[in-house]
Order: C-alpha cells, then sequence, then structure tokens
C-alpha cells in the first residue's frame, strides 16, 4: 500500500510508454463505466495498469478478469434483492450494500468471479481508500485476486454514513472518492504517461459543498482529519477537474465521460435505468471507438 506524496517521482530517462485509464466512481453512475468496458474488451482495447475509485473499482475488476456483461448481468438480477443493496441492509448490518452478499456470496457463488483470469492478466490494478486516520488516500494495486483485494475493494466503494469503515492492511478506511475521486495526477506519479480518463459527471458539471456535513462532523468526530477531507471535497474536487481539462485540451489525455447528467440514484432498484446508464455508456464508447484506437496508438 502507498501514500501518494509517498510515491512521487520524477522519471528521468524512461521514455517507456506506460497506458494508464483512470475510473471514478459514483455508486450507480458506474454503470456508464460498465458500458465502456464492455466496448473496451470487445474491441481488444487494453491498458498497462488502472486506477480505479468507488464503484470504478467494484465494477472495474470485470475489465481485469475479462468478464464482459458481468457488471451488468448481477446488478440488473439482484438491484432489488434487499441482501444487495436495501435499507433493511443498513439497519442489519451497518452496509447498505450488504457486504457479505455482494463481495462474497455473488462473486464466489452466484455470478462467479474469474480470479484465474483476473490474476493472469498482467495489467495492475490499483485502488483507492481514504484512511479516517489521517484523510488522506491510501493507493493499493490489487494485482492478483489473492489474500485481501476484496476488503480494499469494498473499502474503496464504502461510502460515509451508509457503510461501515472497513479494517485492512493497518487501515481504517471508507471511500476513495472522499481523498481522490479521480486519481489521474497519482497514475502519473508512477509512470503512467498516456492515460484515458473515464468520467461520470458531464462536462461542466460543479460539486457543490456537502450539505450533509453536519451529519458528517457529528457521526466522524473522532476523525477530524477526515473530516476535513469530507469538507474540503468539492474544492478538490473542482481543482481535480481543471487539471483534467488542461490535459485534454492539450492532448496529452482522453476524458471519457456523458453528454449529459446521468439520470440515476446513488442507489437505483430499477433494472430499465441500470440498462439505459450501461447503454449510455456503451454507445458513448462505440462513438469514440476510433478516436480512442488513435489516441493509444499515438
Amino acid at each position: 500500500m502507498m501514500k501518494y506524496e509517498d510515491i512521487l517521482r520524477v522519471n528521468k530517462g524512461d521514455f517507456r510508454m506506460k497506458k494508464g485509464l483512470i475510473l471514478e466512481g459514483g455508486a450507480m453512475r458506474g454503470m456508464f463505466t460498465a458500458g465502456i468496458l464492455d466496448v473496451f474488451m470487445k474491441n481488444g482495447i487494453t491498458f498497462d495498469g488502472i486506477a480505479a475509485v468507488s464503484a470504478g473499482a467494484a465494477f472495474g475488476c470485470n475489465y481485469k478478469s475479462g468478464q464482459a456483461g458481468r457488471a451488468l448481468r448481477y446488478n440488473i438480477k439482484y438491484c432489488r434483492d434487499p441482501r444487495y443493496c436495501s435499507f433493511r441492509s443498513l439497519i442489519k448490518t451497518g452496509n447498505i450494500f450488504g457486504a457479505d452478499f455482494c463481495y462474497r456470496l455473488i462473486p464466489e457463488k452466484l455470478d462467479i468471479f474469474d480470479t484465474k483470469a483476473y490474476n493472469e492478466n498482467p495489467m495492475e490494478f490499483h485502488v483507492v481508500c481514504t484512511d479516517l486516520e489521517t484523510g488522506k488516500a491510501v493507493y493499493r494495486n490489487c494485482q492478483r485476486a489473492e489474500d485481501d483485494y476484496i476488503e480494499w475493494i469494498r473499502a474503496s466503494a464504502s461510502m460515509p454514513m451508509v457503510s461501515r469503515p472497513v479494517k485492512v492492511g493497518g487501515y481504517t478506511l471508507l471511500d476513495g472518492g472522499i481523498a481522490d475521486s479521480i486519481p489521474l495526477k497519482y497514475f502519473e506519479s508512477i509512470g503512467y504517461n498516456k492515460n484515458v480518463v473515464i468520467l461520470t459527471r458531464h462536462n461542466g458539471y460543479e460539486k457543490k459543498k456537502n450539505r450533509m456535513m453536519p451529519f458528517l462532523r457529528a457521526r466522524f468526530r473522532e476523525y477530524p482529519n477526515f473530516v476535513e477531507a469530507l469538507a474540503k471535497r468539492h474544492i478538490i474536487y473542482n481543482e481535480t477537474l481543471k487539471y483534467i481539462s488542461e490535459k485534454e485540451k492539450s492532448g496529452e489525455i482522453l476524458v471519457i465521460r456523458p453528454g449529459d447528467p446521468l439520470d440515476i440514484g446513488r442507489i437505483e432498484h430499477h433494472p430499465e435505468k441500470l440498462y439505459k446508464i450501461y447503454s449510455i455508456g456503451k454507445q458513448t464508447a462505440e462513438k469514440q471507438l476510433d478516436g480512442i484506437k488513435a489516441f493509444l496508438e499515438g
């Protein structure tokens, strides 16, 4: 596990092209990303590494395992199952997305995750989480599906107020999007110099101050650094969007985003809405396919 400030370095003299894919989170907006990734798989588009946050990590792992359609399939099948996502689960377990059902029963028995294919794929898979003690991002390269990799993915996707903190690797963690929603700078810092960024917000989006801050301050009062990170999240996020915009205009990165706001909640129990957002992602990638290939080959 690595912290951003510990791994900054200048790669002087290293001209090897490293292709990176950065996946923003956004709960069920992640179905947009799932549609794009399925187009990538169908067309043989690959990367040297992925940096994924929250839903980007939970759905993006299927890209590394080569399981096109899996994220759509199990979300549609189980979106109305209270074990998957419900306030009943929140009251009963402290997690609105049932930890045992989502991260154990589904991948191990109901819709089996291909750990063999995941492990055989040399692509790196960096997961971003937020440390409650420091309020800073923690990065973990879950290149192999072994040991506690699933806990890192679960931690990255665990939203404050509706999830219990996840203890793994000596840290107490929650949603990676709190500290680093779009980890482009992190990937650049470790040598990725040809990056595609998938956003789940439309162009022109600006994050506002969290109206839940009074409740968040009370809930996490024993973690003042985490509270500060929550309070500053909109500022950091908007600064990151500005950085991405500048890189995009200069042609240094390629950005894929929805053309309009995605009409879906963070929690979604309607299969038709999940399929609609997935289809928007798929259509977006298909329209940009030639440009994506040209960028990666250039």
